[in-house]
C-alpha cells in the first residue's frame, strides 16, 4: 500500500482544531506524515503538540498549492477553511490531480461545507452558518419528510436548487464544483455538511461553536431570546466531538483502503438526530435570564422591530436573521453510520448541554 501524506487546514478554528487534537488520539492505520497549514509562526507551534508538521503557502495561489502538494506529495487534503468559497478548493483539486498524473496514487479531498458567508454589508466575510443550510428550507430543499444523507437527490437538489440568495448561492455553488471538478478528474471527494455543533472546541484556536454563539449575540442586543420561524422547524445537531470523528472515520477507512461513498455518492451529514430550535431558544434563554443578559426567560416570536435588533447583535441586515438563527433541515445522518462512525452523545444531550454553552460564549465573548 502506498504511503500515505494527510493535509489539514483550519487547524486554528472550531471544527479543525477539535479534528487535530483527536487526530493525535485516534489508532488510526499506519501513514507517513500529517501537515497542518497555519498561518503565523504561533500557530506553527502550536500544531506541533498535535504531531503535526506546519506548512505555510497561500491556498489561493494555484502555484503554490501545486508545489506544496506535489513536494510533499500531500494526497490526503482536509479543508476546513473558508469553505463558502471555491478557489482554494479548485486549487487543491487541480494539485491533486497533478500528484495522482505524476505517482498513480489515489487521491482524496475532504471539503467541509459551512463558515463565513455575509456582513452587515451583504458582502460575503462576516456572517456564520452551517453547511447544512445548503440542504434545507432556506434552499428550498424538500422538508416534508426526512431524507437520508446516502440517497443521491443531495447531488441533484444542490444542482437545481433555487437558493434564492447569493450568499447561499455561492455555498452550494462551491459544494457542486468540489464535487463535479473532483469527479471529472477521478479524484475522490467527500462533502460533510455540519449542523448545529455545539461543545467546547478541543484545538488550540477558536473553543466555540458557530451557531449557539449567533443566538447569544442576537439575544444580547435584543434583550429576549426570539423565535424566527412560527411552526417549530426541526434543525439537526451534534456534539462537536462527533463531528470531528466523523472525518477521522472517513479518514481511517481510506488509510485502511475500504469503500465508502464519494463524488456523487459522496455527502455526509455528522448528527445523531434533530432538535426544535424552540427547545435550544428556550433552554438557552433561561440560562440568559440567570446571568442577567436578557430581561425575560421566556421565547417569544419576533416581530420587526426585534428582528432589526437581531440583526444588528448580529453584524448583518433583517433578511439575513432567520438564516442564521431558524429553518427546518431534514436531512438525516445515515451514511456515516454506513461507514463505522458511532456518535457518542444523542441528539437531545444538547438540552442539558446549553447551560454550559451559554457560560462558554459569555466567558470567550464578553457580556456586553
Amino acid at each position: 500500500m502506498p504511503s500515505n501524506n494527510i493535509l489539514v487546514t483550519g487547524v486554528s478554528g472550531y471544527l479543525g482544531g477539535t479534528l487535530l487534537h483527536r487526530l493525535k488520539l485516534a489508532e488510526l492505520p499506519t501513514y507517513n506524515a500529517l501537515y497542518a497549514l497555519v498561518r503565523t509562526d504561533s500557530q506553527a507551534q502550536a500544531v506541533k503538540q498535535y504531531g503535526a508538521e506546519p506548512l505555510k503557502f497561500d491556498s489561493y495561489n494555484a502555484e503554490a498549492v501545486e508545489e506544496a502538494v506535489l513536494k510533499y506529495e500531500i494526497n490526503i487534503v482536509f479543508l476546513l477553511h473558508d469553505a463558502i468559497k471555491s478557489g482554494a478548493r479548485v486549487n487543491f483539486i487541480k494539485a491533486l490531480s497533478s500528484l495522482k498524473e505524476k505517482n498513480g496514487t489515489e487521491v482524496h479531498l475532504l471539503h467541509v461545507s459551512l463558515e463565513k458567508i455575509a456582513s452587515s454589508n451583504n458582502d460575503i466575510d462576516d456572517l456564520k452558518t452551517s453547511g447544512a443550510k445548503s440542504i434545507s428550507s432556506h434552499v428550498n430543499a424538500p422538508v416534508n419528510e426526512p431524507f437520508s444523507d446516502l440517497s443521491e437527490i443531495i447531488y441533484k437538489i444542490q444542482k437545481h436548487t433555487d437558493p434564492g440568495s447569493s450568499i447561499l448561492s455561492q455555498l452550494v455553488e462551491t459544494n457542486n464544483t468540489v464535487t463535479e471538478l473532483s469527479e471529472s478528474l477521478a479524484i475522490r471527494s467527500y462533502v460533510v455538511m455540519p449542523c448545529i455543533v455545539y461543545g467546547k472546541g478541543e484545538g488550540f484556536g477558536n473553543q466555540i461553536s458557530i451557531q449557539t454563539p449567533a443566538i447569544v449575540n442576537a439575544a444580547k442586543a435584543a434583550k429576549k431570546v426570539y423565535r424566527v420561524d412560527s411552526d417549530r422547524p426541526v434543525w439537526p445537531v451534534c456534539h462537536v466531538g462527533d463531528n470531528a470523528n466523523l472525518y477521522i472515520q472517513i479518514l481511517r477507512n481510506i488509510l485502511s483502503g475500504k469503500e465508502q461513498g464519494y463524488g456523487k455518492e459522496g455527502y455526509y451529514l455528522a448528527s445523531p438526530g434533530s432538535m426544535a430550535w424552540d427547545d435550544i431558544y428556550a433552554n438557552m434563554a433561561k440560562r440568559l435570564y440567570e446571568c442577567g443578559i436578557v430581561t425575560d426567560p421566556q421565547v417569544q416570536t419576533a416581530d420587526d422591530a426585534a428582528l432589526e435588533k437581531m440583526g444588528a447583535g448580529l453584524n448583518c441586515g433583517k433578511p439575513l436573521v432567520a438564516l442564521q438563527l431558524g429553518g427546518k433541515c431534514m436531512l438525516t445522518a445515515e451514511h456515516g453510520k454506513k461507514i463505522g462512525w458511532q456518535p457518542q452523545y444523542p441528539a437531545e444531550h444538547i438540552l442539558d448541554a446549553l447551560e454550559e454553552e451559554v457560560d462558554l460564549i459569555l466567558k470567550h465573548k464578553g457580556r456586553d
